[in-house]
């Protein structure tokens, strides 16, 4: 039996790693994979589009750098709370998805299955995700537009989550395949480094980068306040 398609009895056969992995009520998606990938990134070039006409009437004299990071929180706040958040909600259909968001992480499971298993790990990080990080990272957007105080405490805390919970992601499927000769990954080389890695690990750089800007403000405020401290107490 080919092992493209290869599967459990219990369930239709399916294209997704481990074959034995039983997806009851699979069904192949309708869309080809450019059309999907295409509509998902003219659907946020669009929210980014969107974001900066605001950005240019309500706070016209925000610096680039600022802008950035408020285009930053807009895409993965969006990401979190609305694509993230539909795995959460209908993570029980998913092989019989066919639906637009459906059908994009069935292409996306290719490089890992267990969004099609309701795996408790996944299902409770990104559940995680979309709860916490999603909505945090829209109130990020206002902190930075507003110059809020809050607003680099609140970006450390969002980062820090990002970054551990896609390490976490990594940790538990290079341990099970690894510890239990267990892959979840399709063989071909661009699921695995074009969809499990690249894709992933843009929410390890990005959020290290304001993860360090954070605590790099933050220290030197306290040292500001510590030194000015100082020199009250020796007048």
């Amino acid at each position: 039996m080919d092992a493209y398609t290869a599967n459990s009895s219990l369930s239709k056969p399916h294209p997704y790693y481990p074959i034995e992995a039983e997806l009851v009520g699979y069904l192949a998606n309708e869309w080809s994979v450019l059309t999907l990938i295409s509509a998902f990134a003219a659907g946020w070039a669009s929210i980014l589009g969107f974001t900066l006409v605001v950005l240019s009437f309500m706070s016209p004299k925000l610096r680039r750098a600022d802008k950035l990071a408020i285009l930053w929180f807009i895409l993965t706040g969006s990401i979190h709370l609305f694509f993230e958040g539909y795995f959460v909600v209908n993570h029980t259909r998913m092989p019989a998805a066919q639906d637009f968001f459906g059908q994009l992480w069935k292409e996306y499971s290719l490089s890992d299955s267990r969004y099609l298993t309701s795996d408790p790990f996944v299902l409770c990080m990104e559940t995680i995700t979309a709860i916490l990080w999603g909505p945090l990272s829209f109130l990020l957007v206002y902190l930075i537009a507003s110059e809020h105080p809050l607003r680099h405490p609140l970006q450390l805390i969002v980062s820090s989550g990002q970054i551990y919970g896609d390490v976490l992601y990594y940790a538990t499927s290079m341990f099970d395949h690894y510890y239990n000769g267990l892959s979840y990954c399709r063989p071909e080389a661009y699921y695995f480094w074009g969809y499990y890695v690249f894709m992933n690990f843009i929410w390890i750089v990005i959020p290290s980068y304001y993860l360090v800007k954070s605590m790099g403000v933050m220290s030197h405020a306290v040292k500001f306040v510590s030194e000015t401290a100082g020199k009250r107490k020796t007048m």
